[in-house]
């Protein structure tokens, strides 16, 4: 399969594009919430609209391809060979409800189960993260550089909340060692932060849809994403990720605790 990331790389932005058009209205428009796992997992009327016309172009596109998604209108894929995109209609559904804003739309490409292209837009402010090892980074079409490899000591980091609460993993001693903690409740928020140097870590349990995006684009910015055991990441299981810049993540592995 010949495969071109500058092509995949236009073919998401201008989907994006459509799809932060479309969201901006929806977000002040009355919405059907329904729970999933518990009262604070959301989903939408827009959450399932937006995925089902993500993954309609997608198909149309690259009629190959198989797709992972959050809402259950993707195929159920169990290897990662071939053309796989990862898709995330709302990332931030909670904010979406109720504040109406600090949510994102993420796509992740990746070919035999090696990461390709990334993108994620910040909706409300129609900025578009994007690219991959081999094109570069970008936000929208200005090119951006990689951000700088700081330590724990001289970043802010992010942490779940219910995580940072519970304190798992000892992660308090995590923070504590940074300049501060923060909780956006938007994986794409975040990854955003990441690749701009914002923030120097984020640690949380993630699905596929929540990770594959934002996996991308921290790689091809030159930062690490590893799981809390420093296991190779498994693209089709949820699991607890640390992504950051690579003196961060080193060292929030030496101060967590796996058991």
């Amino acid at each position: 399969m010949k495969i071109d990331s500058k092509e995949i790389d236009d073919f998401l932005v201008t989907l994006l594009n459509s799809v932060g058009e479309s969201l901006r209205g929806d977000s002040i428009k009355k919405k059907s919430i329904d729970t999933k796992k518990n009262r604070n997992d959301l989903v939408t009327n827009f959450d399932k609209k937006t995925e089902k016309f993500v993954n309609g172009e997608i198909k149309r596109a690259y009629p190959d391809a198989t797709i992972v998604s959050e809402e259950g209108y993707g195929d159920m894929v169990k290897d990662m060979s071939g053309l796989v995109f990862f898709v995330d209609p709302i990332d931030g559904t909670m904010n979406f409800v109720k504040r109406e804003d600090d949510f994102a739309s993420m796509i992740g490409v990746y070919i035999d189960g090696t990461p390709l292209v990334g993108a994620i837009i910040n909706v409300m402010d129609n900025e578009i993260y994007h690219g991959g090892k081999e094109l570069g980074l970008f936000i929208n079409d200005k090119r951006i550089d990689k951000p700088k490899n700081l330590s724990l000591v001289e970043g802010l980091v992010d942490v779940s909340a219910p995580m940072a609460l519970a304190n798992r993993f000892d992660v308090q001693n995590v923070i504590k060692k940074s300049s501060g903690f923060r909780v956006y409740g938007s994986a794409g928020i975040i990854f955003g932060h990441l690749l701009t140097g914002k923030e120097v870590m984020y640690m949380s349990y993630l699905a596929p849809w929540d990770l594959a995006a934002g996996r991308v684009l921290c790689e091809a910015a030159g930062m690490s994403v590893v799981s809390i055991d420093d296991a190779p990441i498994n693209m089709l299981e949820s699991q607890v990720v640390i992504a950051g810049t690579q003196k961060v993540v080193s060292e929030a592995l030496e101060t967590v605790k796996t058991r």
